[in-house]
């Protein structure tokens, strides 16, 4: 005989006061009063910020799950449900944002909505009312804690970053062009994640720079928090990108590639300097100020042909093939006539034309692809008409382009590597590399692995903040 009962789900008991969870909002022990003669559930929050579009609209806020200690911090994020006014319990009417969630009680789960209130006055940082009660759960008013009991020390341990859930969050780039191939397929890749995205013009910010409240302003109003800052800043804006870079960091945005990274990368000298220091292999430079030194220079790259590039050279522009001795002398001399910092550099000629870009991301090369210039041209850069294909990378390749980011502390960057007789040479690592050539070339959504990235380096939700 088959007992009727046996698929009916056992009754879960909940007192008038419980442990609960909500995993998705990076909360996972908060101490909850469960109040049948309320009908909205209520969720404490500050600083509570919307976000995102009229179609697609977030909000981010602040949760301090521990009454008794308010110095630890939650940043919380989720998707819009709607605004609704909702009277309490002692008559008073608030217009408040519902957002939805998972809750989890004992070893059950189910999802439920949520209204973001102060309710730092509250005993309890939630109120579980009746309509986020399923059918079987039923409630005894006289007892509490009849589930397991959590503790608020699950917020002082090292969070691990697969603990913690994927959150919607607010990324700005900081361009100067923000139609551009890059730029557009790193929108289309954060907006599929859930995510928002912002173009900053960088020229169009500026900073107040202080020690209580930094802000970055742009077109007079100061902008909102961002959980990340993407850097996408042009050679010409270096110096001032870097500044901006550096508020962002000031007040604590994640920045894709911090400032001090990315000046390293950007000045040729210091890069080759830092990284020949750390025993990686590269063409043989020399550098020098006064004109005299020409024939020396020469002498230490073993004589032409040779390369002449100017230490802010970017896309292939101002970097030069000097096939001859005198050709070498004559350019080196138009450079230095305009004060004009350059490098001088071995032309390797067995790599024929061609190198590699490495596209590494947060210490994994994720795509690699040979660039190969066109006919009379030794430049193989995609901006001066060099044709791509996806590459197989050596073990020693791979290393070195990893070795390289790691050196300079930069979580995305294309380390380019010349293929010579003595091994792998590297010839510059590039801290805002393109995504077209190596997304077209590889097959793979380059974009999407950045925003990887960034989801796994802004997951450290919890703080202590200084009261």
């Amino acid at each position: 005989m088959t007992d009727l009962n046996e698929n009916t789900p056992a009754l879960q008991v909940l007192g008038w006061e419980e442990w609960v969870s909500l995993p998705g909002l990076s909360l996972p022990a908060i101490k909850a009063k469960v109040d049948t003669g309320a009908r909205t559930s209520a969720l404490h929050a500050v600083a509570i910020e919307p976000f995102g579009t009229d179609e697609k609209p977030q909000v981010r806020f602040i949760m301090h799950p521990d009454p008794s200690n308010p110095t630890v911090e939650v940043i919380c994020s989720a998707k819009v449900l709607d605004r609704r006014s909702v009277t309490s319990s002692n008559g008073s009417t608030e217009l408040r944002y519902i957002i939805a969630a998972d809750l989890s009680v004992g070893d059950k789960k189910w999802p439920i909505e949520i209204s973001l209130t102060n309710r730092e006055t509250m005993g309890y940082r939630m109120l579980l009312g009746r309509s986020a009660l399923s059918e079987d759960v039923t409630v005894t008013p006289t007892l509490s804690f009849q589930q397991p009991v959590l503790s608020y020390d699950v917020y002082k341990r090292k969070q691990g970053k697969k603990a913690i859930p994927l959150r919607p969050l607010r990324i700005g780039i900081l361009t100067q062009e923000p139609n551009n191939y890059s730029n557009t397929e790193m929108v289309r890749a954060a907006e599929a994640r859930g995510h928002v995205v912002d173009m900053i013009y960088t020229s169009r910010c500026y900073m107040s720079i202080n020690a209580h409240k930094p802000d970055v302003y742009y077109d007079g109003s100061p902008l909102p928090r961002y959980d990340a800052i993407i850097p996408r800043i042009g050679s010409r804006l270096t110096f001032y990108g870097m500044a901006i870079v550096r508020q962002f960091e000031a007040m604590g945005v994640f920045c894709l590639n911090n400032a001090q990274p990315i000046g390293a990368s950007r000045d040729k000298l210091l890069a080759h300097q830092v990284l020949s220091q750390n025993g990686l292999n590269m063409p043989v430079t020399a550098f020098a100020k006064s004109s005299h030194d020409t024939q020396g220079i020469l002498d230490l790259v073993g004589g032409a042909p040779v390369v002449v590039k100017l230490l802010e050279s970017t896309q292939g522009k101002g970097v030069v093939l000097a096939e001859t001795r005198a050709a070498a002398s004559a350019i080196i001399d138009a450079f230095r006539g305009l004060n004009a910092h350059f490098l001088v550099q071995e032309f390797v000629k067995e790599a024929g034309g061609s190198d590699l870009r490495c596209f590494v991301i947060d210490g994994k090369v994720v795509g690699a692809m040979m660039r190969t210039a066109k006919d009379g041209e030794f430049r193989s850069n995609v901006h001066q008409g060099g044709s791509v294909k996806k590459a197989t990378l050596s073990k020693e390749e791979r290393r070195a382009a990893i070795k390289a980011t790691k050196i300079l502390k930069l979580k995305v960057a294309g380390v380019d590597i010349l293929r010579s007789s003595e091994g792998p040479k590297i010839l510059e690592v590039n801290s805002s590399p393109g995504l077209e050539g190596i997304t077209k070339a590889t097959g793979k959504d380059i974009a999407a692995e950045i925003i990887g990235c960034i989801e796994a380096n802004v997951r450290t939700v919890f703080k202590t903040a200084s009261k």
